[in-house]
Formats: structure tokens, C-alpha cells, sequence
């Protein structure tokens, strides 16, 4: 029994001798941890988190706001009567700057391990999340923001100016540095890069149509920008700056409905639970008798017979008091349910860009057939087929107008994150009826309030971005549509 004891003893007395020469640190050091992530390891939940809250954005504040669907029956102040607060936003702007933190996380770990490959797509996603933030709010925290560990708190607010020249040079160092002799060496969501390297050909293809995108938001701009000239030096050059040509380039999310990729919407009726499909949407497709309008839409209701009457929406902004005879539309389920496929950024918004363009005369080609191009790869990127045809319908054909391409491409842009209202607050197409009920004057709002959180927690900054854009209001127009 001593023996036992003093074995004990000395057993206790080497672990104390041990444990006094390993420092804190040592001791609180959780080993089961991943002390140096991979790049490839961040790229999936950006992609999935992402592309799923610019899906979730345009259920519950673009559909809204482009009169696509409506909270009904309401009365209330909603965003369809043009009501935003500065609650509109913030989850847009938290969401946004959460994931871009990772996004600047995968640009570390590339750079570490030399990956090109990884740093080009870092600097596309970048642009991609950056971009849309800019355009919701305007001035915004970029250069110094996610830099809580060198103690930089309380970031200034960036002129958008100086955000776009920055993203549009980012994208332009992207697409040199792709690599499409390598494929990427974990999962990638939007082009499977890492079993084809067709994949980073595809990723090239994106940084240069993103550059369109944002080179055609701020057409306005021409000259303090040299957007013209960018923009030629994309499309004349297709060997060194591919763009999508097929409906297959364009980035998408499929949405299988297995863990980890499940719908963004758990519950297919909430998404149409106190909706109703927008009149002026669901107009647009039956006159183009467009061949998803059931895949998009249920049909309205006869009252009290209960008897079908086709699609027919409820007015967006109805005057308050209104009473209705029917019930409308409603969106059809089924978009909610998997497997389904989330857009980040169609081929077809590439044609209508430039379609426009030529349009404009910017750059040479012709726009009706760009348009054509782009209304059938709207239907087919649904799964639907053109029909025989399609283009006799005076209310789809080319008009050789800029608001029937717009109107087109306010079609093509269903479901995708903000892009609709961005772009009829550039051109002020489509014309959006007033049907009585409309706040704001009836005036369509042009950019989001700052957060809360950042008016109190940076509000020096804050306080000098709202001044130089000239107030924090929903109708101060920001740098590239002033």
C-alpha cells in the first residue's frame, strides 16, 4: 500500500513539474482546432450564405419595392407603398460585412499559400458583395473597414466614387490572374472549379460580366471615369476578357434540399402566406404570354364563385379602403421548394447590358438581336422553351425603344438579390404605376438608410458621409445616378 502511495505521489508530483513549464498560452490552447483554415475552406459558405441572402433579399424587400409581389391584404406602411426606416437595411448591411470578413479571410489564406487562382476569385466575390452594398446605401466603410484586430474601430465611410474605381481595377487584376491550367483543390459551389478547370474559365467569365454591370451602373459617369474605354476593352477583346455567352456561364447556386444546401426559405408557405402577386409584374408576363406563368404564379380567385380567372395580381400600393372583387394571384410555391436554383448573375442580364450599350451606341453591334438573345435566355435559364414565334407579340418584340429593353430586363432580373431597383433607379425603367397608396409622394426611394448600430457606434464618420451625400434620406441620390 505505500508503495502505491508513494507512486501516486511522485505520478502527481511530474504533472505539476510539467504543467509549471508550459505557459498559459500552452495550456489554453484548444489543439482540436484548425489553427490555419485553407483558402479553399471558406469559399462554399460565402457562396451558400450569399447567394442565399440575395435570395431571401429579393423575396422579402425587392419583390416588394418593384411591385413583383405585395404584403396582402395590408394597409400599413410597408415597403410596397415605398415605407423603408432604417430597420430596411440592417440586416443587409450586417449579413454583408459578416461575409466579407470571410471573403478577406480566403484573400489571406490564397495569398499564404500563393494560389492564384484563390486570390482572383476572393477579388470577384469581393466586388460582387462590395458592389451591392454601395448601391443600397451609398458611401460606405470599405478600405479601412474589417480591421477590428488592428484596432480599427470605427472605419471611415469611403466615397462611392472611389469604391467603384477601386472594384472595377480589382476585377481587372482578377481576370488576369486566373489560372485555367489548374483546378481548385476543395468544393466549389457556382462552377465546380475544382473537378474541371472549364470551371475557372467560367470564374474569368464572371469577373468581366461583373465589370459590365458595374461599368454600365455608372454610364452616368463617363469621363470622371473612363468607363467607355473600359467597357470597349471588354467587349472588343474576348480572347483576353471572356464574358458569358451561354446560359451555362452564368452563376448560380443549385439548391439541392440536402444538408448543408437547403432552401433559404424553410417553409414553403411562408412564402406566400398574406401575399399577393403584384399587378404590374404578373401583367407584364401575360402580355408577353410568357410561358412560366404558371411556374411563377397560382391563378386568381372569382368571389364568391371560387372559379379560376387567370393571373391577375393585386395593385402594389393600393389606395387605403380599397375592396376587391377577386383574389389575386399569389407566387406560386414551388420557387421556394428544392431543388431549385438560386441566380447570383444570369447570362441574360449580360445581353440586356449589352443591348443597351449598343443602344446607345457605346459600343458597336446590334441591339435587337442582343435583346432577342436575352429574352430567350430569360425563359430558358427557367427550364421553359421559347415559343414558335415569341417575337410576332408586339409587346414583346424589339421596338427600338430603351424602355422596352428595360422593361425586358426588369423581367430577366426576377429573384436576384437588389438588382431590379438599382436598375430603375438609373434609368427610371420600368414606369411603376401609382395605384393611390403610395408614400414617399410616390416618389420611388433611392437608397437605403444607414443602420442604427453604425449611427451610434460610428458616428463621427457616419455624420460626414451623410453630409457629403447630401443627407442620410431614402431620396438622396447617390454619386452615379446624381
Amino acid at each position: 500500500m505505500k508503495k502505491i502511495i508513494l507512486n501516486s505521489a511522485f505520478i502527481i508530483l511530474l504533472l505539476v513539474v510539467n504543467s509549471c513549464q508550459r505557459s498559459f498560452e500552452e495550456i489554453n490552447t484548444d489543439n482540436s482546432r484548425i489553427k490555419s483554415p485553407s483558402a479553399g475552406s471558406f469559399l462554399k459558405p460565402i457562396q451558400y450564405e450569399m447567394a442565399s441572402y440575395g435570395y431571401k433579399r429579393a423575396d422579402d424587400f425587392t419583390f416588394d419595392i418593384m411591385q413583383v409581389a405585395l404584403p396582402f391584404p395590408n394597409e400599413g406602411n410597408t415597403v410596397s407603398r415605398y415605407y423603408l426606416t432604417e430597420g430596411t437595411g440592417n440586416g443587409f448591411w450586417n449579413t454583408s460585412y459578416k461575409w466579407l470578413k470571410q471573403v478577406s479571410e480566403l484573400n489571406a489564406a490564397a495569398t499564404k499559400e500563393q494560389n492564384n487562382n484563390y486570390i482572383a476569385i476572393s477579388k470577384v466575390l469581393n466586388a460582387w458583395i462590395f458592389a451591392n452594398l454601395t448601391d443600397a446605401f451609398g458611401d460606405i466603410p470599405m478600405s479601412e473597414a474589417l480591421h477590428l484586430e488592428n484596432n480599427m474601430m470605427k472605419p471611415k465611410y469611403d466615397e462611392q466614387k472611389d469604391i467603384y474605381q477601386f472594384l472595377l481595377d480589382d476585377l481587372k487584376a482578377a481576370n488576369s490572374l486566373f489560372d485555367a491550367t489548374k483546378t481548385l483543390p476543395e468544393g466549389d459551389l457556382f462552377y465546380h472549379a475544382d473537378a474541371s478547370t472549364e470551371g475557372i474559365v467560367k470564374w474569368r467569365k464572371l469577373s468581366n460580366s461583373l465589370s459590365l454591370r458595374l461599368l454600365t451602373r455608372i454610364l452616368n459617369k463617363n469621363g470622371e471615369i473612363n468607363v467607355h474605354q473600359r467597357i470597349n476593352e471588354i467587349v472588343n477583346n474576348p480572347a483576353t476578357y471572356p464574358i458569358f455567352t451561354s446560359n451555362e456561364d452564368g452563376a448560380t447556386l443549385d439548391i439541392s434540399g440536402i444538408a448543408p444546401l437547403l432552401p433559404p426559405i424553410a417553409r414553403p408557405q411562408d412564402f406566400t402566406a398574406y401575399r399577393a402577386a403584384a399587378e404590374f409584374f404578373t401583367k407584364t408576363l401575360v402580355d408577353n404570354q410568357d410561358p412560366r406563368l404558371s411556374k411563377f404564379f397560382t391563378q386568381a380567385k372569382s368571389i364568391p364563385a371560387n372559379q379560376n380567372m387567370g393571373y391577375k395580381g393585386a395593385p402594389s400600393g393600393y389606395a387605403l379602403g380599397s375592396s376587391f372583387e377577386y383574389q389575386p394571384s399569389n407566387m406560386n410555391q414551388n420557387l421556394a421548394k428544392a431543388p431549385l436554383k438560386i441566380l447570383v448573375m444570369p447570362y441574360a442580364e449580360v445581353q440586356f447590358i449589352l443591348s443597351e450599350l449598343a443602344f446607345k451606341g457605346i459600343i458597336s453591334g446590334d441591339a435587337k438581336n442582343y435583346y432577342q438573345n436575352g429574352v430567350k435566355a430569360t425563359i430558358e435559364q427557367w427550364g421553359n422553351v421559347v415559343p414558335a414565334n415569341y417575337f410576332d407579340n408586339p409587346k414583346v418584340a424589339y421596338n427600338g425603344t430603351f424602355e422596352r429593353i428595360m422593361l425586358q430586363k426588369y423581367v430577366s432580373l426576377f429573384f436576384i438579390d437588389h438588382q431590379q431597383w438599382y436598375e430603375q433607379r438609373r434609368t427610371g425603367f420600368p414606369v411603376l404605376p401609382n395605384n393611390g397608396g403610395l408614400l414617399n409622394d410616390g416618389k420611388m426611394p433611392q437608397r437605403m438608410l444607414y443602420p442604427t448600430s453604425t449611427k451610434i457606434q460610428n458616428y463621427d464618420n457616419y455624420l460626414i458621409a451623410s453630409q457629403r451625400m447630401g443627407g442620410d434620406n431614402i431620396n438622396t441620390k447617390m454619386w452615379w445616378n446624381d
